[in-house]
């Protein structure tokens, strides 16, 4: 029996959209480890010296990679959205991070990410044109009303200046994914994560060159492996699954994932620097669990090729 090209179409869409939310756990799963190896790090080093000398080292690595591969410069068309996606994963995010790692616990900075995934999906209906259904979106209340409920029953209490750092960080963030996931469907994620730094070069090594190098010769063991994670691995590899899975499983779709970061790190958080994991930590985790799987089959309307990245 013959097969219908709308059926071997939709077939292809799902495997890719399993694809995808692959690739996006294994990018979540790097970053879900960066605000514990951020608090090491800071154990020595200055919050600039970690928000902007990661970037400023992974900058380095990428420069090297797309020096090795031979890589041609982006189309003009392109260097809007890389320095878009610069302000945000290089600049904005590891920044305000990294000052409010400084004040608060790695605990309390994963419940306030978790807002990520929809601000990842705000951006995207902005500037990619996704569409997400209502069920979509009660899906994603659901999840980020669990994770809120659990920050109020911990008694994480009013909010502090560092909170409002952390919604920086959120907001840079998800416009930085969801203009990068777009992007990286024509040159491909490795390759959007590493121009957007590699851009980012010059003012970055100005700016933070030199109290880098002073911070570096006095830090600490675990201060230097914290850094060198959050420099080579969420700074830099961990953009690699992460953006390719939001090019080929849709950004709101494949940003879901991001729900489950806080208990990676929380989990993280109490293996690595002992802090705190209660009850109401796995209950919440459960119901985010349950409200992102429910999710997933949501149906999220694409804008056409040539409306997407318009903005």
């Amino acid at each position: 029996m013959a097969v219908s090209k709308a059926s071997l179409k939709e077939k292809s869409s799902l495997a890719n959209e399993r694809a995808g939310l692959l690739y996006g756990l294994l990018g979540v799963f790097s970053f879900s480890l960066t605000l514990p190896a951020t608090k090491f790090a800071l154990s020595s080093l200055s919050p600039l010296s970690v928000g902007l000398g990661r970037a400023l080292v992974a900058a380095v690595l990428a420069a090297l990679v797309l020096w090795i591969k031979r890589v041609p410069l982006p189309e003009k068309r392109q260097i809007k959205q890389i320095f878009i996606v610069s302000l945000g994963v290089v600049f904005g995010f590891p920044f305000f991070t990294a000052w409010a790692m400084e004040r608060v616990p790695a605990t309390h900075g994963a419940i306030l990410i978790a807002l990520l995934p929809l601000a990842t999906a705000g951006a995207a209906a902005f500037y990619s044109g996704e569409r997400p259904s209502r069920m979509y979106w009660i899906s994603s209340v659901i999840a980020c009303l669990a994770i809120l409920g659990y920050a109020f029953h911990s008694g994480i209490g009013a909010l502090q200046w560092a909170d409002l750092a952390l919604f920086a960080a959120v907001i840079s963030a998800g416009v930085g994914y969801a203009v990068g996931g777009e992007l990286s469907r024509t040159m491909g994620g490795w390759q959007v994560i590493s121009w957007s730094l590699v851009f980012a070069f010059p003012f970055l090594v100005f700016t933070v060159g030199g109290l880098l190098l002073h911070d570096l010769r006095t830090a600490s063991w675990p201060a230097l492996l914290g850094f060198g994670y959050v420099s080579a691995v969420s700074q830099f590899l961990g953009f690699f699954p992460w953006y390719h899975g939001l090019a080929i499983g849709g950004v709101a779709r494949v940003g879901q994932t991001q729900y489950l970061q806080p208990f990676l790190t929380i989990f993280a958080s109490w293996l690595l620097l002992g802090e705190p994991i209660t009850l109401g930590a796995i209950a919440a985790a459960a119901i985010v669990v349950l409200a992102v799987a429910k999710g997933r089959n949501a149906a999220i309307a694409q804008a056409s090729p040539s409306r997407r990245l318009s903005r």
